[in-house]
């Protein structure tokens, strides 16, 4: 406690650098000297021990965050590669200081960017707060399914978040902060994507994921949450009212990919191909990089990039490519019709659910509201002037409705 005061003190004292100065060879700016002071590793945990956080923007230069053990040491910024890196201008670091939530609404809106490794950049974000904001906290649940990471906040009645295919917690981020002051609001990585376990050969299809979803609950002692995912995660929130109904309150499912209702005529080939050959492909990160980022629009703009790093962060290791081919196939070759298949069971859901969907959604188009109306008479529905990711891209209007639904 002396040695934060000493240090608030110091981040208070800090001069401002004259106009046109260099703020990096001036020293650095009281801000970030502050959110340093306030680092709680209880809060976040760094993996390894060590990272380094670059802090930079207009008015404030260059700094890196040297996370070691228990302490967060600014130095500047040095031609060694940042583990993450935070870009905001002065005013944005300033509100930062003050409260997380202006940090969430700085990231949404996009005059505060994380890139490389949003876990970590995030976490750091979270771990400085110094108890301002909707309280974050980030750690790793042990459970009978594998080690799961987890971002949490917020108290009352359990809400669990369970992102899309090649994404992780951290495109929940807006929804923690909103819901956080009613909920204890749950962000996890599912398994085989972001820091959470990445077993080789599961079968990493909707079952599979719902078995980990109530696995978590298990391990936190939760008997029974409410479900919000998005695309592949809203179809493992309505595998989970399907197969596990005592264990979920209620549904929202915000684009949820279900199965096609069309012919699938790459079937046959899907079933031959096996997914652990991501094992064994070659994936240097200057070679996939610049592909991804011209097959994905506006890849270097805001949440796009920020996912797109993500995404990266999994796909370039082995296990992360296995399990991303895996569950885009599990996906792919979902079962529509017979007696296991999804609309057949789709009609015995027994919990309250409401859907959103995007009325520029590509991935998952709107279209397929209709036949979950036809299917499903008694849930809810709300429809938007969006894509894909409506937390991010209407996050008022998406968040209010969900915590109407939720209370």
């Amino acid at each position: 406690m002396a040695a934060s005061a000493q240090a608030g003190r110091a981040a208070r004292s800090t001069p401002a650098p004259a106009p046109g100065q260099d703020p990096s060879t001036h020293g650095p700016p009281a801000a970030l000297v502050a959110l340093c002071a306030r680092f709680d590793p209880e809060v976040f945990p760094v993996d390894g021990g060590r990272a380094r956080v670059r802090l930079q923007g207009p008015g404030v230069g260059a700094w890196d965050a040297m996370l070691h053990e228990r302490e967060a040491r600014l130095e500047p910024a040095s031609g060694d590669r940042p583990d993450a890196v935070i870009v905001a201008d002065a005013p944005t670091w300033l509100a930062l200081g003050e409260d997380l939530r202006d940090g969430m609404d700085a990231f949404r809106d996009g005059r505060l960017s994380v890139r490389r490794d949003l876990h970590l950049g995030v976490g750091f974000l979270a771990a400085t707060a110094g108890g301002r904001g909707p309280g974050l906290r980030y750690r790793t649940v042990e459970t009978e399914m594998g080690a799961i990471s987890v971002s949490e906040a917020g108290a009352g009645p359990p809400v669990v978040l369970i992102h899309g295919l090649g994404a992780t917690k951290v495109s929940f981020l807006p929804t923690v902060g909103a819901l956080s002051d009613r909920h204890r609001v749950i962000a996890l990585d599912l398994p085989g994507f972001g820091d959470s376990v990445k077993p080789i050969g599961a079968r990493y299809d909707a079952a599979f994921f719902a078995r980990s979803v109530v696995a978590l609950l298990d391990a936190l002692g939760i008997p029974r949450a409410s479900l919000v995912g998005n695309s592949m995660g809203g179809r493992v929130a309505l595998e989970t009212g399907l197969a596990h109904a005592g264990r979920v309150d209620r549904l929202v499912l915000l684009t949820p990919a279900v199965a096609w209702l069309k012919n699938r005529t790459l079937s046959p080939l899907a079933r031959l191909l096996r997914p652990e050959l991501g094992l064994l492909q070659l994936a240097p990160r200057p070679l996939v990089e610049p592909i991804v980022r011209r097959v994905v629009p506006g890849a270097e703009e805001g949440w796009t990039a920020a996912g797109v790093d993500e995404f990266l962060r999994s796909y370039l290791t082995a296990r992360g490519r296995a399990a991303f081919y895996a569950a885009a196939r599990s996906i792919y070759l979902d079962e529509p019709h017979g007696e296991d298949g999804f609309w057949t069971r789709l009609a015995g859901l027994e919990r309250p659910s409401l859907f959103v969907w995007g009325h520029h959604d590509h991935l998952v188009p709107i279209a397929f509201a209709r036949h979950v109306r036809r299917v499903l008479p008694s849930a809810r529905h709300l429809e938007l002037d969006c894509g894909h990711v409506p937390q991010f891209e209407r996050p008022h209007i998406t968040h209010d409705a969900m915590a109407r639904f939720l209370r």
